[in-house]
C-alpha cells in the first residue's frame, strides 16, 4: 500500500465515526470461524482509537453493534457480548491513561446484564477525561433513535413546554443520543459495502463519506490515515457553490 501523504494537522475532522465491516468475510478468506474475524476485529478497534487520540480527533464513533444485529445467530451473538465486556475491562487503563472519556449510544438496556455493568463502570472511570470522546453506538439504531427524540418532544408540546412552531433541526438535534457530538466530519466505511446501515441517519447530513474495500480487521492507522487524506482534498460546501468557499476562506 503506497503511503498516504502528510496530512494537515488543521484540517483533521473532530469527529470521525466508522462502520466497522468485514469481520466475518475477513474470517472466511482466512479460512476461520466467523466469531475469530470479530475477534480480530477488536487489534483493529484499539489500533484506531490510539491512532485516532493520536492525530487530534476529538470524537470517534464506532458502530459496534446495530439493532438488526441481534437476529444473527445467538451463537454469534454471545461470543459477540463476551468481547465486548472482555474489551471494556481489558482496555479501562489505557482509556484512562490516554485520557480517552468513553460513552455508549443504542438501546443500551438491550445489552446482557454483566456488559452493562463492564459497560457503566467504563464510563463511569473515564466521565472525568477531557480528551478524545470514544463513543460506543452498542444496539443502535438510527431510525429509533429519531423515534425516540420525537416522541420526547411530543411529550414536552403535550405539557405545555413547548409548543410546534418550537419544533426545529436544532430541537430534534438537542434530543438525539449524540446531543453532546458535533456532526460527524467523516463516516468510514470498511468491508466494500456502500450504504449507511440505520447509522447516524440525522447526523450524517453534510458529513463526507469514505468506502474502502479494507475488511475492518485490516484496517489500521494507515488505512486511517488514507481515509482522513482523502477528506482533506475535498471541498466541504454546505449547500454554497465552489467559488463562495474559495472566497470565504481567501
Amino acid at each position: 500500500m503506497a503511503p498516504s501523504p502528510p496530512l494537515d494537522p488543521a484540517r483533521i475532522p473532530r469527529h470521525i465515526a466508522i462502520i466497522m465491516d468485514g469481520n466475518g468475510r475477513w474470517a472466511q478468506s482466512h479460512k476461520l470461524l466467523r466469531t475469530l474475524g470479530h475477534k480480530a476485529g477488536v487489534d483493529s478497534v484499539l489500533d484506531i482509537v490510539r491512532a485516532s487520540r493520536l492525530l487530534g480527533v476529538e470524537a470517534l464513533t464506532l458502530y459496534a453493534f446495530s439493532t438488526e444485529n441481534w437476529q444473527r445467530p445467538a451463537s454469534e451473538v454471545t461470543a459477540l457480548m463476551g468481547l465486548l465486556k472482555t474489551f471494556l475491562i481489558r482496555e479501562l487503563d489505557d482509556l484512562t491513561q490516554n485520557n480517552i472519556r468513553l460513552q455508549a449510544i443504542g438501546q443500551l438496556e438491550a445489552l446482557p446484564v454483566e456488559v452493562r455493568e463492564a459497560l457503566a463502570q467504563a464510563i463511569g472511570v473515564s466521565a472525568a477525561n477531557t480528551g478524545m470522546v470514544f463513543t460506543l453506538a452498542l444496539s443502535y439504531g438510527s431510525r429509533g433513535e429519531i423515534a425516540g427524540a420525537v416522541r420526547q418532544i411530543v411529550r414536552r408540546c403535550l405539557q405545555g413546554e413547548l409548543s410546534v412552531d418550537d419544533i426545529t433541526p436544532e430541537l430534534i438535534s438537542a434530543h438525539l443520543d449524540t446531543r453532546d457530538l458535533p456532526d460527524p466530519d467523516l463516516i468510514i466505511r470498511t468491508g466494500g459495502e456502500s450504504r449507511l446501515s440505520n447509522f447516524l441517519l440525522w447526523q450524517a447530513s453534510y458529513a463526507e463519506i469514505y468506502i474502502t474495500d479494507t475488511h475492518w480487521p485490516d484496517f489500521r492507522e494507515p488505512q486511517l490515515k488514507l481515509a482522513i487524506s482523502d477528506y482533506q482534498r475535498r471541498q466541504r460546501r454546505f449547500g454554497r457553490t465552489g467559488d463562495q468557499v474559495v472566497s470565504q476562506v481567501g
